[in-house]
């Protein structure tokens, strides 16, 4: 009988131990690794110290990041975002504006690429230069991630939405003679989705948070008025937005939709009448979902 017991335990111990062994596998893949953006360290400074603050959002960002998740291999189609949370150019909020967004990508055979940029801290031109650094090193390890260069996007939120607009208006083909294979890589981005973005700097609808974080007292409102900024250029768009938002004036999307529709780059706006400002202008509209697939359908962007 003792020798049963003990033979019965050693079968329980090793199940348990491969139970372990499977669920941490999962852990992992789940919640792969962040990479440095600049593994040799920025060629700037925001002129922040000490370590990241960790509450809903993260805050006091010195040193930019990426996170990649792949998509499921059976419905990969090569396509990839850039990820940008927002947060007022203060924090930057992954959770609530970033996890959820993994999922409907993946849903869609989509890699999804999360960006923790540097927070400007008034140094203006810091959360750009980590987006479009976002941007070409996606396409440098294309092959490795599995990713066709000629479909990465950007989706940013809020303030991350004028971070994506940004990018998607200034922008490169890369520096062919650079010694750095990833600054080799062009860093417009194929499409922008944009929900309840920041969009203009000027004070009648400028979220002034914002502003006062990107930019202090320096005066570039209309560098980043990102409305005034579009070209023929600009790559194609799709915007969400809702009528009652109280913290990002709609006009935001309809002057950054206005000024895509007149230098004729294909876009689509959708304006739901309540959901406010954040994760609920999503959440209570979900009919957004079917849009934006068939949206991306035409982009070449799904199987």
């Amino acid at each position: 009988m003792k020798k049963q017991l003990s033979s019965t335990w050693r079968m329980k111990v090793l199940m348990w131990a491969a139970t372990l062994i499977v669920s941490s596998a999962a852990v992992v893949h789940a919640q792969p690794q962040p990479v440095l953006l600049w593994p040799t360290g920025a060629p700037d400074s925001n002129g922040l110290q000490g370590p990241e603050i960790e509450n809903a959002c993260i805050g006091n960002i010195s040193i930019p990041t990426l996170t990649v998740f792949p998509a499921p291999k059976d419905k990969a189609t090569g396509a990839a975002v850039v990820v940008i949370p927002g947060g007022g150019y203060g924090v930057v909020c992954v959770g609530s504006e970033g996890m959820s967004v993994v999922e409907t990508l993946h849903k869609m055979g989509i890699t999804a690429v999360m960006l923790k940029y540097r927070l400007p801290n008034q140094h203006h031109l810091i959360p750009a230069n980590d987006a479009r650094r976002a941007i070409r090193m996606t396409r440098a390890h294309a092959a490795e991630w599995g990713i066709d260069p000629k479909h990465v996007g950007v989706w940013g939120f809020s303030a991350g939405g004028h971070l994506a607009s940004t990018v998607a208006t200034v922008f490169d083909a890369g520096n062919a003679k650079s010694d750095d294979p990833i600054e080799r890589m062009g860093s417009r981005p194929d499409f922008a989705i944009l929900f309840y973005p920041v969009i203009s700097m000027n004070d009648e609808i400028a979220h002034k948070g914002s502003r006062q974080n990107l930019m202090g007292k320096e005066d570039f409102i209309a560098r980043y008025s990102s409305e005034l900024q579009v070209t023929a250029e600009t790559p194609p768009c799709f915007l969400l937005h809702c009528s009652d938002d109280h913290t990002v004036a709609v006009e935001n999307s309809v002057r950054f939709y206005q000024a895509l529709v007149a230098h004729k780059v294909p876009a689509t706006c959708l304006i739901f009448e309540v959901g406010d400002h954040g994760p609920n202008a999503f959440i209570k509209n979900p009919s957004w979902e079917g849009v934006l697939e068939g949206w991306l359908q035409k982009r070449g962007c799904l199987k």
